[in-house]
């Protein structure tokens, strides 16, 4: 059996894979739980229907999306693992950009001026424009805080 090297820490973030870890199943398997436990977390801060939780994840089949929601998890693609990590850190970024910690998780339903938003609600801008979305925002957010 392949021993898997420990991977990088960071104090409650996810710290960027070496290469080759990436493609590594044991490594992507050992992510996967405790990611989507965090999201799950997330997305009741958040009170994300099954709908834009779905959106978040890819659309993952609904069967696999209840696995997922029940713990029963294997390696997730290095797509989804991206997904979580993008989502995990925009909650981060609200979280320190707005000390309250109610307001942090009510803005992602407040309809948002910013040109990149157009009035909609960054929920709705995330689930309609993907893996993109998620990247916008989250460098919109990391922008703010500096």
């Amino acid at each position: 059996m392949r021993r898997t090297p420990p991977l990088p820490a960071i104090a409650g973030a996810w710290a960027p894979l070496p290469p080759g870890m990436r493609e590594d199943p044991a490594v992507r398997r050992r992510l996967s739980a405790p990611a989507l436990r965090t999201f799950f977390s997330i997305a009741r801060a958040w009170d994300l229907s099954t709908t834009d939780e779905r959106a978040l994840l890819g659309w993952p089949p609904s069967s696999t999306f209840h696995k997922y929601k029940s713990g029963d998890v294997a390696a997730l693609s290095f797509d989804t693992l991206t997904r979580l990590s993008l989502v995990l850190g925009i909650y981060k970024a609200l979280q320190v950009l707005y000390p309250e910690p109610a307001f942090a998780d009510r803005w992602i339903r407040m309809p948002n001026a910013h040109a990149t938003f157009g009035g909609r609600t960054p929920i709705t801008f995330l689930t309609d424009t993907g893996l993109d979305g998620l990247l916008q925002v989250r460098r919109l957010l990391d922008g703010r805080r500096g």
